[in-house]
């Protein structure tokens, strides 16, 4: 009997085919694994978004003043008092700017003006000659309304709100709106003087004319340091000076005052006792 020839090898078992049974779970579980990295990523998202909007608001708010400006507060408005002026004060007060007031602003803008030479080269001339208008003629003599108009003059002025005294030697008056330093150097004569009026031998109404007179003219002309002498009284009657006792009334309540800042007695080299300061208004 022959025996039959063994194999060289043996054969390899073949591998295990898997179950068609366990396949719809694997997907199953593919699907759950997939939306399980997708819910991370959308937190990952959010948070990452939470935490930019809190960087970019912490950013505002440091970048914001700590306190704001407080709004600007309206201004008040400013009440205009009504006029106490009757009628015909009215018509006085119109009537006394048209006829006295006229020369003293004209004179106030005309400061300064230097006339002109007499070279004209250059100029157009002409030969037709200009008729001046005849001046209007003003009546001379005392003047019934000339209190009312002082009266409407102070009231537009404002008041002469002034303060005076007198030791019987020095005698002395101020606005009470003036600065300290120019006080002191009006009464320390440290103000050169413009001008000068001489009231010497004067009546009482002349000199009160004269003086209003000198001090609107001067102050039309810009000067602001002036000296008013009114005399000692040496050879009076009385023995004391007759205006100086009514000059501080006139340059502190009449219609001079209109024109004064202050005023104050001279120095020696000015006059002394008989002579004051006056400190015109700009």
């Amino acid at each position: 009997m022959k025996k039959r020839p063994r194999a060289s090898h043996e054969e390899s078992p073949k591998p295990a085919q898997p179950d068609t049974k366990f396949r719809p779970l694997e997907a199953q579980l593919k699907k759950l694994a997939e939306a399980k990295k997708q819910e991370e990523a959308a937190k990952q998202a959010a948070a990452k978004a939470t935490r930019a909007k809190e960087v970019a608001s912490a950013v505002d708010q440091a970048r914001k003043p700590k306190h704001a400006p407080a709004p600007p507060k309206p201004e008040p408005a400013t009440s205009r008092r009504p006029s106490t002026l009757t009628l015909d004060e009215h018509r006085e007060l119109a009537t006394m700017h048209k006829t006295e007031d006229d020369e003293f602003f004209f004179r106030r803008l005309m400061s300064g003006v230097v006339p002109m030479g007499a070279d004209t080269r250059g100029r157009v001339t002409t030969t037709a000659k200009v008729e001046k208008p005849a001046r209007a003629v003003v009546p001379t003599g005392p003047d019934p309304d000339e209190e009312v108009r002082t009266h409407l003059m102070l009231l537009v002025e404002g008041g002469a709100r002034f303060e005076v005294s007198d030791d019987g030697r020095r005698l002395e008056g101020r606005r009470l709106d003036l600065d300290a330093s120019t006080w002191r150097r009006v009464r320390r004569g440290e103000l050169p003087v413009d001008a000068r009026l001489d009231l010497h031998g004067k009546r009482s109404d002349e000199a009160r004319d004269a003086l209003e007179a000198f001090l609107r003219d001067k102050r039309a002309r810009r000067d602001r340091n002036v000296l008013v002498i009114h005399g000692r009284g040496e050879h009076s009657p009385a023995g004391a000076g007759v205006l100086r006792g009514e000059i501080a009334a006139w340059l502190s309540q009449g219609r001079a005052s209109q024109h004064v800042a202050a005023f104050a007695t001279a120095h020696g080299d000015d006059g002394g006792e008989g002579a004051l300061y006056v400190l015109l208004r700009p």
